[in-house]
């Protein structure tokens, strides 16, 4: 069966939290709370993306993205993450599906850019990259990257979503 990459729906809840806790497991700069925060993130509608990633009837993968705020006022930016696979899925491509299907819904949504916290070697390959204009206290720079779509690079310091805070 071919691999669908399809918007979530209420019904895949509960997969999604299953697939990311597998994915983040045993992940070393995990912090256990990422299934947490996505359903923070749809209590508090702010999912702006939130794209599943299915082959037959089993969900396989998913990607979250949610608006971020920059200390500058620039508007239009989101966070992605967090971006899981089955752990006996991953290294097939599924991912790399997932990160073009949620960078094409942000520019569709007319985006700015987009923010995340990953390993540099595997998003620099989807352009994102370390911006000094960009700053995120919690991580250090070479793992927080920016993508940017349109506009000037903003400057300041980027805050996610709270669901990010009360899931920790």
């Amino acid at each position: 069966m071919p691999l669908q990459i399809r918007p979530e729906q209420p019904v895949d809840a509960a997969a999604i939290g299953a697939v990311t806790q597998a994915a983040f497991a045993q992940a070393e700069h995990a912090s256990g709370t990422e299934a947490q925060i996505i359903a923070a993130l749809r209590a508090a509608g702010a999912l702006s993306v939130s794209l599943v990633a299915e082959e037959g009837e089993a969900l396989l993968g998913h990607v979250a993205v949610s608006p971020v705020q920059i200390s500058d006022g620039t508007p239009g930016w989101y966070g992605l993450g967090p971006l899981a696979v089955l752990p006996a899925r991953q290294g097939q491509g599924i991912g790399s599906q997932l990160m073009h299907a949620a960078l094409d819904a942000l520019r569709a949504l007319g985006a700015q850019g987009c923010v995340l916290l990953g390993e540099p070697e595997y998003y620099g390959r989807f352009g994102f990259r370390a911006q000094a204009t960009l700053q995120f206290m919690a991580a250090p720079a070479p793992y927080f990257q920016a993508l940017r779509f349109a506009g000037p690079w903003p400057l300041g310091t980027v805050r996610y979503h709270p669901a990010f805070d009360s899931a920790a």
